[in-house]
């Protein structure tokens, strides 16, 4: 097995050292061009098919927007990928994988069995979960955003709806807003970026665009739509930001009603596998460890239970 497991590791490590070289001189290529193409058009120019790779948007709109990201990303892979590939030939070399198969064969029924196996596979399971550390950090980081920015944003609409019929343009009810917003939230941050490129003349609907693409987040989008809309037909701010906050009020009970009617379905696997034997065990346990003994004490004696 440790034979195997070694040959399989040199595959991977030399695949996953090719990937990252490829990757390298991909991207060193397209930030030239990426650079080429700002000194031609301006630095806020946005374009829609995304030069950068799907890599880079991705680790984009997680947060990570520096330029190195795609190679950090990439070596923090190749470096939990060795890691594991350590740890798990680590893990067969020194017989800990066997002292898991031999605690697990003592349960009775067929069940340590399966542990059994299940043990053996150990060390690819420690492989695949060390090696996918960066893509969950990744992962985390993006649904944050997410949560946050769908957090912020009902809110925002209401305090800017108000602002509105109080007869604040959006851009001063907009500066008011934000600043009692701390600036670490993923929305307000945005949007004092977007405030910082109508600062320096980039057109209010280019500006909101690139808000939407930064985020990428679909009530955001609407938002943004929405705003667009009302700014090209004239239609009343107020009223839009209030119908927008709405609708995104409704679609968060809709969401959380649809989460607690599928809770009891979710609750049936950590229940029957972890807290039904807990109560078997703590109630049984002990009238099974009695009948065992009286049957290991009669056994002992040769004569039949009374």
């Amino acid at each position: 097995m440790t034979t195997t497991f070694l040959v399989v590791f040199g595959l991977v490590t030399a695949v996953a050292a090719w990937e990252a070289v490829s990757w390298a001189l991909r991207y060193r290529t397209l930030d030239r061009m990426r650079t080429a193409k700002r000194r031609r058009e301006g630095p806020l120019s946005v374009d829609s098919t995304d030069p950068a790779g799907r890599l880079a948007r991705w680790l984009y709109l997680a947060g990570f927007r520096a330029s190195s990201a795609p190679l950090l990303f990439i070596g923090a892979t190749a470096s939990c990928l060795g890691m594991g590939a350590v740890g798990a030939t680590a893990a067969s070399r020194f017989g800990l994988v066997d002292l898991m198969a031999q605690g697990f064969a003592y349960i009775p029924g067929g069940l340590g069995e399966g542990l059994a196996s299940i043990a053996e596979a150990a060390p690819w399971i420690l492989l695949a979960n060390v090696a996918l550390a960066p893509v969950l950090v990744v992962r985390a980081a993006r649904r944050r955003r997410v949560r946050e920015a769908e957090e912020d944003l009902p809110l925002l609409l209401e305090l800017l709806a108000s602002l509105a019929e109080g007869g604040l343009g959006f851009d001063a009810a907009l500066a008011t807003v934000l600043h009692a917003q701390p600036r670490p939230r993923t929305l307000a941050a945005e949007l004092h970026t977007f405030q910082a490129e109508l600062q320096v003349g980039v057109g209010r609907v280019q500006a909101l665009r690139r808000l939407a693409w930064r985020l990428d987040v679909p009530s955001v989008s609407t938002f943004v739509s929405a705003l667009i809309h009302a700014e090209q037909v004239g239609a009343g701010l107020a009223e839009t930001l209030r119908y927008q906050a709405g609708d995104l009020r409704n679609a968060r009970r809709e969401r959380v009603l649809l989460a607690a009617q599928a809770l009891p379905v979710k609750l049936v696997f950590p229940l029957v596998l972890c807290f039904l034997p807990s109560v078997f065990i703590t109630t049984l346990g002990p009238a099974l460890y009695q009948l065992v003994k009286v049957l290991n004490l009669s056994t002992l004696r040769g004569s039949p239970l009374p």
